[in-house]
């Protein structure tokens, strides 16, 4: 089916045509014209809303661009590329990108659907290449993975029944030109965290889709996964949720050093703080509360910068996404300075 993406067809007014269910996202629909399309099992909701999608295209805001690279910044909501779990889905990112600029573009990283925030595109193979290996940072995990002798990093500390790693990391942060490739977030977490930065040094086992890794095997080992944190924000709201008297939320900035699939939000779950609308992860008691009191849905989860070199002039480069209107209700609402 991925033959139809860039097949146009030669068709009439009044002319039918009868396509596959799955062509549906590839499919663009012009207005000018009556086309009667039978497209199998697909509902006339799904079909309605390619018609009102074909106007309501949006327009992603460009961050970055020369002629290697294209940065852009991802609402919350959208698709990167196409997967299996995207039938009802029209617009992508990797599309939207293209037809911005009006270039073939490669994904050299990812995010998922319900995170905001920079995302990166080359523009040629091997700069997609060059963007990849710096997103896998290897230098910087192989030094993590081989502690200096003598010199101790981390004490181990038992709190909450949960075995973390906590250390002083001043000085000990991702911002740095010794460093592929530096990824920043903000996540909005339940709770008060109580160390305030540390590295979480905690493996993960490969996470696999029940549809497009149902061939991939199940008995992997746990892959190694690296993220630093620090608390920027704390606040209590007085009111009541569960069994406790109170609602507590924390503003956390998180650098990923390896890059596992939800690596951040599984790292951050494992802390017992998880993010909030994760549905995945999260809590069921915070999640509908939050959405009633404040009024929206969604994973509380921006990509806020990109810091690298750049893979043709070795310049370093820092490319960043302002926090959307939802982000900065939370920040008004509780009283933080704007970011």
């Amino acid at each position: 089916m991925n033959d139809i993406e860039n097949t146009i067809l030669n068709v009439n007014q009044g002319d039918e045509m009868d396509l596959p269910a799955d062509s549906l996202p590839y499919l663009s629909v012009d207005l000018s014209t009556n086309l009667n399309i039978g497209l199998g099992s697909v509902s006339d909701a799904v079909i309605d809303s390619v018609i009102d999608s074909e106007i309501e295209k949006p327009v992603l805001k460009i961050l970055y661009q020369d002629e290697f690279m294209v940065a852009v910044d991802k609402p919350a909501g959208l698709f990167v590329h196409r997967s299996f779990m995207d039938r009802d889905e029209i617009y992508f990112a990797l599309q939207l990108v293209r037809d911005q600029v009006g270039k073939y573009v490669y994904p050299v990283h990812r995010l998922d659907r319900p995170t905001s925030g920079v995302l990166l595109f080359a523009l040629t193979k091997d700069v997609a290449t060059k963007l990849s290996e710096a997103f896998a940072n290897k230098s910087k995990q192989a030094e993590l993975n081989q502690p200096t002798p003598n010199e101790p990093v981390f004490n181990v500390e038992l709190k909450d029944k949960e075995l973390v790693t906590t250390s002083n990391i001043e000085g000990n942060d991702l911002e740095s030109n010794n460093v592929a490739m530096v990824k920043t977030y903000y996540a909005l977490v339940r709770g008060h965290l109580g160390v305030s930065e540390d590295l979480i040094d905690y493996p993960l086992k490969e996470k696999l889709d029940k549809l497009g890794d149902k061939h991939v095997s199940h008995d992997k080992p746990a892959q190694s996964a690296q993220s630093y944190y620090q608390v920027k924000q704390q606040v209590s709201l007085p009111i009541k949720v569960g069994k406790f008297d109170s609602v507590r939320y924390s503003l956390v900035v998180v650098q990923p050093v390896t890059g596992r699939r939800h690596q951040i939000r599984r790292h951050l779950a494992h802390l017992r703080h998880p993010i909030i609308g994760d549905i995945n992860y999260g809590d069921n008691k915070q999640n509908p509360f939050f959405i009633e009191h404040f009024g929206f849905k969604r994973l509380m989860l921006h990509a806020q910068s990109l810091e690298f070199n750049h893979p043709i002039s070795d310049k370093r480069i820092k490319i960043c996404a302002s926090f959307d209107e939802q982000w900065q209700q939370i920040f008004t609402a509780f009283e933080w300075p704007l970011i």
